[in-house]
């Protein structure tokens, strides 16, 4: 804090407000919350009074400060806005009026983001359930300048702010665009069949997977029983990073094992696709671990003089393809993609070696998106540490 800056409690420039309204069963209200991590006070819903147990509540003012008893160790207050006006909240609220005579609301609002205050809070509220008390809240130190110079401040972290949260939307929108930018130079390079439209690399040979393939099955239809320490037994959260991830997964008995692999053993070089809940997402085996798979896993075992699996697993997310999963699914609640219209999906047939060729520039492609998102999301975290940075410098008096 500023050293030129008077440091007064709290108390001296907000009061505790403690009025309680009788709720009317046949009147409507908006009820507001806090959100964690000093993010601003929104509305919870609306409701009407029949549904409010708690008949005692206390009504809400524009530019009141609002606490939450048990959440403010962890940033549970912020300021009412003006769309809140009315909006009710428990007694398990506190609300104080501010003196915008001495103290600007947004000032109030932008340190009570900062380490400075969230230190004082955390001192009080330094088990599981401490509730915060009012009285001492009030004791908070706070750092008071003139109210023209705390107007100055909040403009300028304001301006500062807007700066972060459109670099902070560019970085993000640029995130979208990577994986956009990816499945479409995807499509455009193998083409799309069912449309009669040849990509990029020429692919004029399609064929059905199952004329492709030794084998499509599934996983068995009925929950084995699991042991603490056995043979993994996979679900489609092992698959979604396109390889097999044995962490957190159940496991079976060896026995089981053995039994489910007479349905379908999955091997080195042979694909994995979810077809039930969230469809089609690919998945190459490159383990020679042993493992069985629930129903809403598939298994593709490729003919492996006519078809590579690492390339299948790279045709499989095509947009072609992949909207031809969703067309030919079934179900009301849950999707499902039965076997028959696995092995009816048309894929591209070039020479293995020629898909050898391209499973490399994809794998590079890959890399280089990855790397790409992996920048971004640096990038991200950079920003989300300058608002705080800037609102340090701010109350120390150094904007």
């Amino acid at each position: 804090m500023s050293r030129t800056w008077p440091i007064v409690p709290l108390g001296r420039v907000v009061r505790h407000r403690k009025e309680f309204v009788t709720i009317d069963d046949i009147a409507k209200y908006k009820r507001c919350r806090v959100q964690l991590h000093a993010k601003g006070v929104v509305l919870r819903d609306i409701v009407a009074g029949a549904e409010i147990k708690t008949k005692e509540q206390q009504v809400c003012r524009p530019g009141e400060f609002l606490v939450a008893e048990i959440d403010a160790k962890v940033g549970g207050f912020g300021v009412v806005p003006e769309g809140l006006d009315g909006a009710i909240v428990s007694s398990h609220y506190f609300l104080f009026t501010i003196d915008d005579t001495q103290l600007d609301r947004r000032f109030l609002d932008y340190f009570t983001r900062t380490p400075a205050f969230r230190e004082q809070v955390n001192a009080q509220g330094s088990t599981n359930y401490a509730a915060i008390r009012p009285t001492r809240m009030l004791k908070y130190a706070i750092p008071l300048p003139p109210l023209p110079e705390q107007r100055r401040i909040v403009a300028k972290v304001e301006e500062l702010a807007a700066k972060i949260e459109e670099a902070r939307g560019l970085a993000g929108h640029n995130a979208v665009d990577a994986d956009a930018i990816f499945a479409s130079h995807l499509n455009e390079l193998v083409g799309n069949p069912y449309e009669t439209r040849t990509g990029k690399w020429m692919i004029a040979v399609f064929a059905k997977i199952g004329d492709l393939s030794r084998d499509v099955a599934d996983g068995p239809h009925v929950t084995p029983a699991y042991v603490d320490d056995g043979v993994p037994f996979i679900t489609v959260l092992n698959i979604t990073s396109g390889r097999v991830v044995f962490r957190g997964c159940k496991t079976i008995t060896a026995a089981d094992h053995a039994l489910l692999c007479r349905r379908a053993r999955a091997e080195r070089g042979d694909v994995l696709i979810s077809k039930d809940g969230t469809l089609g997402i690919p998945c190459y085996v490159d383990t020679d671990r042993g493992f069985s798979f629930f129903v809403s896993v598939a298994l593709i075992k490729p003919k492996r003089d006519q078809l590579d699996g690492e390339f299948l697993t790279w045709v499989l997310r095509a947009p072609y393809l992949q909207d031809r999963i969703k067309e030919r699914s079934r179900g009301d609640m849950i999707r499902h993609l039965v076997l028959r219209e696995i092995r009816e999906l048309l894929v591209p047939v070039p020479p293995l070696s020629e898909q050898r060729r391209i499973v490399a520039y994809l794998d590079d492609l890959q890399a280089k998106v990855d790397s790409l998102k992996a920048l971004q999301a640096q990038t991200a975290a950079e920003l989300d540490a300058l608002l705080p940075s800037v609102l340090d410098r701010a109350f120390k008096g150094e904007l």
